[in-house]
């Protein structure tokens, strides 16, 4: 069978066509698609070792979590010991309250400085300043001891034991108390 002009020129056209056709394919549409797979796939290597490092602090995480919960109930407990209120209006009368019951009558509270605390974001360091005077030594020191035990959030910083001349078996302390309060 022979071609007739016609018949040729419609097989080169297609011919043309179909080059075009597989030439717009992979330019246009198998190109930019080749670009973006590798564009993902070099995103991918990227996060890869972001992904590993989320996935060992997630690990991390979950061990920490029995013991941030535990450190959440002790806070819990840590407020539940301190009064509400302003500690002005609480801490005078409860010092003064406590050394009465262990037998020491004249005290005198004072009130000194006041600061952040270092380790515990939502509270403060208040310190204050105990005045005892005509006290025996044996005394005081079980009453410190009891003190100190009674109440976790208060440390006592300084001790001062000063006797007279003319009485020595009574002496005249002063204690500088510092306690935990809510911010």
């Amino acid at each position: 069978m022979k071609f007739g002009k016609d018949e040729i020129q419609k097989s080169f056209l297609g011919g043309l066509l179909l080059i075009g056709l597989l030439y717009c394919y992979f330019t246009m549409l198998l190109g930019p698609l080749n670009q973006e797979e590798t564009k993902a796939q070099s995103i991918i290597g990227e996060k890869t070792p972001l992904i590993a490092a989320a996935k060992d602090i997630i690990k991390k995480a979950k061990v920490i979590k029995p013991s941030a919960d535990q450190a959440d109930a002790t806070l819990d407990q840590v407020k539940t010991l301190i009064p509400d209120g302003s500690p002005v209006a609480w801490f005078p009368p409860l010092v003064i309250d406590f050394f009465k019951r262990q037998g020491i009558e004249k005290c005198a509270v004072h009130r000194g400085e006041e600061g952040a605390d270092k380790d515990l974001t939502d509270f403060r360091n208040i310190s204050w300043g105990l005045d005892i005077s005509h006290v025996e030594i044996v005394p005081l020191a079980g009453a410190i001891a009891a003190f100190e035990n009674e109440h976790p959030l208060m440390e006592i910083d300084t001790l001062q034991i000063e006797s007279g001349k003319d009485n020595v078996q009574y002496q005249t302390a002063r204690l500088n108390i510092n306690a935990i309060i809510k911010q």
